[in-house]
């Protein structure tokens, strides 16, 4: 991936949640479907192109925790919406462009992430997703690669493991797609050694059971100077 080269030769510490999840989906990951702006009419067409109601957040080269600067205005129902939101995110420092991306619906959150342990090496991670993330602790973790059957085992390892269910009208969680995500970031993990850490919080589950990764954060491996 070029970017990943060029990030390095900039010395960023990660990719920007766009080229972050360029990354992702080129393993079969699911994404949202969405569009970087440069400015603020090129946000409203792609907003209009994409569909209402989207999410637009603030994007930087240098910008990777956007909800700290509260660099996210989610469901902009139109134009006019956009249009402001947009005019806020812009004065954001270190904002330099408009990430627009559709609006997932769903109540489930999950996560999904990729770390490197300085003995064991590439580990993945399964969780509950979202702020549950942190108030719950509710992860298990395993050696990359994983097999299928490895990622399927994960996910009935968490205490929280009910949320895959069917929920509230909602269909079951495709337990297959949330596999198929923990065995793809393992394989990145072994083809991309620039590749530290992997965070894919949330996963939000659309009311069909599908997965899809509306965030993501790909951190680089630090380089050694000269």
């Amino acid at each position: 991936m070029d970017f990943i080269k060029e990030a390095l030769a900039k010395g960023l510490p990660a990719l920007n949640e766009h080229e972050s999840k360029r990354l992702i989906e080129s393993f079969g990951i699911p994404v949202t479907r969405e569009a970087v702006a440069a400015d603020l009419d090129s946000a409203v067409v792609e907003a209009v192109r994409i569909g209402f109601p989207v999410v637009l957040k603030a994007s930087g080269s240098r910008l990777f925790h956007k909800s700290d600067v509260e660099g996210v205005a989610l469901n902009l129902r139109n134009k006019e919406e956009v249009g402001l939101e947009g005019q806020r995110l812009l004065r954001i420092h270190g904002c330099e462009a408009l990430l627009v991306q559709e609006m997932v619906k769903g109540e489930r959150e999950l996560v999904c992430g990729m770390t490197r342990h300085p003995e064991f090496g590439p580990c993945i991670m399964f969780g509950l997703g979202g702020i549950l993330a942190e108030i719950t602790d509710d992860v298990i973790f395993r050696l990359a690669p994983l097999t299928s059957w490895e990622a399927e085992e994960m996910l009935q390892e968490v205490r929280g493991k009910r949320i895959l269910e069917a929920f509230r009208g909602q269909a079951p969680v495709r337990l297959d797609v949330v596999s198929a995500i923990l065995v793809a970031l393992g394989e990145i993990s072994l083809q991309y050694e620039e590749v530290h850490e992997i965070d894919l919080n949330p996963v939000k589950i659309r009311s069909d059971g599908y997965p899809v990764a509306v965030d993501a954060l790909v951190v680089l491996k630090p380089q050694k100077g000269p």
